[in-house]
């Protein structure tokens, strides 16, 4: 995988993102939106609309679910279709990326390793893996006030096992967009993670002008970038955060006292109680 390194994989993921959008000629498009619907094995039944109403693989791919296709569970929910691979008690400010392999919060949410502390120790971090097959709306796992939305521009490499494994604080060095979260419990946070041939997360809250305006893996943005809403965006259990237009990593990071019990880890639907 030495050859990761040379790829230019940020504007490799605005190819892949502009052709993923294109809908003409129209037997190009249908006919890869096809093949990949099969090649992936996408379960079709419960998507919003019928696959010949999907003009290219990119609304295809971000396509909304049917209603009441996720049923939502007691308590606190998964917030997306995903596998869940790592479920970790936080005590100070490093969290395991994989076997050997650790990143600190403050260098991921962008804050201090004091603040990390008081907010989250005690707490719970949730990472969950995207792959091409899943459902790829991000939605509120608990009743909660978006208070901000941070934006951290960085690298986009895979998120893959074998990255997960060798790539030096990956989740920390990806492109990612924060959600500030306020809950009856206090405050946490839901980091979707950029990858590889992820052209662009889309935010699904705010002002209608803050996400026209909103745009990853941008050429000219280089800085985070924080937007604090004058008032908080209220969102209930399932309501919609974002859209990954490729698949990725959803990491939620939960304050204590908000969970009582250690999720299995595996396949995992959203809605599904924790």
């Amino acid at each position: 995988m030495w050859y990761l390194n040379l790829l230019p994989k940020n504007m490799l993921s605005r190819t892949v993102g502009r052709f993923a959008q294109i809908e003409k000629p129209k037997i190009v498009a249908t006919q890869f939106r096809d093949w990949f619907a099969a090649r992936y094995k996408l379960n079709l039944a419960e998507a919003e609309l019928p696959v010949e109403q999907y003009p290219s693989l990119a609304k295809l791919f971000t396509r909304k679910l049917k209603p009441g296709a996720r049923p939502l569970g007691a308590g606190i929910v998964h917030p997306c279709d995903a596998e869940l691979t790592r479920a970790e008690n936080i005590e100070g400010n490093s969290i395991i990326q994989a076997k050997g392999h650790q990143y600190k919060l403050s260098d991921f949410l962008k804050i201090s390793p004091d603040e990390v502390i008081a907010k989250f120790t005690g707490g719970l971090a949730l990472t969950y893996y995207l792959c091409p097959t899943d459902y790829h709306r991000v939605h509120a796992p608990i009743d909660c006030d978006v208070e901000a939305v941070t934006h951290v521009p960085g690298a986009l490499w895979p998120v893959n096992k074998w990255s997960v494994e060798n790539v030096e604080n990956l989740f920390a060095v990806n492109e990612r967009v924060i959600f500030w979260l306020r809950t009856p419990f206090g405050p946490a946070a839901l980091v979707m993670v950029g990858a590889t041939n992820v052209g662009q997360i889309s935010v699904s809250v705010g002002s209608e002008e803050f996400r026209r305006d909103f745009a990853t893996n941008s050429p000219f943005r280089t800085a985070p970038i924080s937007e604090t809403f004058e008032r908080a965006a209220a969102v209930k259990k399932g309501d919609e955060l974002g859209v990954f237009n490729m698949g990725s990593t959803v990491i939620v990071i939960y304050p204590s006292k908000c969970l009582n019990v250690m999720p299995h880890l595996g396949a995992v639907k959203m809605g599904v109680s924790l």
